[in-house]
């Protein structure tokens, strides 16, 4: 994973990194690019919240908000690879679920047990890591077929 995807907020001490939007994460489709830039506000929301030591209501309520939205971003993946007859549908999809599930699983252990740095380091992985590899690879091959046929 390129260095240039990630920043530490040294100014409060948030020790983990941040999603930074670069425009070779873009897939060329203004709608989906403009979603990804959302969701990475949103999930360095989240992780900054969480550094600090935020309010659970907080923090679940981010957790919340994210869970609808990949949802919608996610459908928004999957028409455009429907509508376009992209052959990597299946596969892509699967990753999709894949991810709601983890996602799901977990808020519900934030739920149950609150904030950890253990949850901390999970969260990352699912929320920095996971994103940067989906969209980095995923999004951009879906994105290079879709420009192909001139969409």
């Amino acid at each position: 994973m390129p260095m240039s995807h990630l920043m530490t907020d040294a100014n409060r001490g948030v020790a983990e990194k941040l999603l930074k939007w670069t425009e070779d994460l873009s897939t060329g489709i203004g709608v989906i690019d403009d979603q990804h830039k959302e969701l990475f506000k949103r999930v360095n929301s989240l992780l900054s919240s969480m550094s600090q030591g935020k309010g659970k209501e907080q923090v679940a309520a981010v957790l919340g908000f994210l869970s609808d939205y990949v949802v919608t971003h996610f459908g928004t993946e999957e028409q455009y690879m429907g509508a376009h007859g992209y052959p990597g549908l299946q596969a892509h999809k699967g990753e999709h679920a894949s991810y709601v599930e983890k996602l799901s699983r977990l808020r519900e252990r934030f739920d149950r047990e609150g904030q950890s740095s253990l949850l901390a380091i999970e969260s990352q992985r699912l929320l920095v890591d996971w994103w940067l590899n989906h969209i980095g690879k995923t999004d951009k091959a879906l994105g290079a077929f879709l420009k192909a046929k001139g969409i």
